[in-house]
């Protein structure tokens, strides 16, 4: 049996109905990178006590398993974000949901730090997606959001989704297995280099492996095959501005998708939308909160 650099076995370690709440505490953090008491409650034991995941948490960091560093928003110093330490990665990276996942070393506060409000949004933007399966007993729990997925684009390039989602839409019998690139904005960037992102999904929709070795080209199919069955739809979630520069951002996508030979042909394969992060929490990702960026109403997601 496989063991972990701090000798329990790998397979105690594995997500299950009965996991011991620690257990799925390392988890969450390993996958999700960083999370606050408060979100790992929302994950994890929505039901739950503040206070369950505070002593569970408070435990590890006895133990060695996990650290924390202070939020930045001044207002809010009791406020801390949870990540692992070197022994806690260890700990978990033979752990069944994280195999293949590259690593992610934080070894202090201070590199935590830098990572806190990108991270932390990236979750956020993942809860009321979870909170409306469980409403609407649809499928998509803690470990079906994968952060910051690579794949290659060509010419050495590599684009990185800020989170690739799995969620099943059950009705009944029926099953809609759907999967989505998820790209979260908090306005730090121009723009326009927002909008540069439609273009690298554009040419991951186009690219090709070609085998080492050969002197003629030869096509083996879309190398994103690999990852996925269908090409996921794009979403877009925007927040940190005002209602007027967020709609000017999601303006600007849709002009990407108007004006861009590639991108154009994207939006022909592929379901794009933007919604407001704010407006997801408040009426769930259900809601008719999406604009879709090759024009029309705003819809729920799964319609776009």
């Amino acid at each position: 049996m496989t063991s972990s650099a701090s000798g329990v076995p790998a397979a105690e370690l594995a997500p299950g109905p009965a996991e011991p709440l620690r257990l799925q505490v390392l988890t969450a953090l390993a996958l999700h990178r960083m999370a606050t008491t408060g979100q790992l409650r929302q994950m994890l034991r929505p039901d739950g006590s503040r206070q369950l995941l505070s002593r569970v948490l408070n435990k590890l960091r006895a133990t060695g398993f996990v650290d924390l560093t202070p939020l930045p928003d001044s207002h809010r110093s009791r406020t801390h974000a949870w990540y692992l330490t070197p022994d806690g990665s260890r700990l978990t990276r033979d752990l069944p949901v994280l195999r293949g996942r590259p690593p992610y070393p934080i070894t202090s506060t201070t590199a935590a730090s830098l990572k806190t409000s990108h991270t932390l949004t990236v979750v956020r933007s993942h809860l009321p997606f979870a909170a409306d399966a469980r409403r609407l007993g649809h499928e998509h729990g803690p470990w079906d959001w994968t952060p910051e997925v690579s794949h290659p684009i060509g010419e050495g390039e590599r684009l990185v989704a800020d989170a690739v989602m799995h969620y099943t839409v059950v009705n009944g019998t029926l099953r809609r297995k759907l999967r989505a690139f998820v790209e979260v904005d908090r306005t730090t960037m121009s723009s326009e280099r927002l909008a540069v992102k439609l273009i690298e999904y554009a040419r991951l929709v186009q690219y090709e492996v070609q085998p080492v070795g050969r002197r003629r080209p030869t096509s083996t199919g879309p190398a994103w095959l690999k990852w996925y069955p269908v090409f996921p739809r794009l979403l877009f979630v925007l927040t940190g501005a005002s209602r007027s520069r967020l709609g000017n951002r999601i303006g600007d996508l849709q002009a990407m998708v108007a004006q861009h030979p590639l991108v154009a042909a994207l939006s022909r394969e592929v379901q794009l939308g933007a919604a407001v992060l704010e407006d997801i929490e408040q009426h769930g990702p259900s809601g008719p909160v999406w604009v879709p960026l090759v024009g029309g109403e705003p819809r729920p997601w799964t319609d776009l």
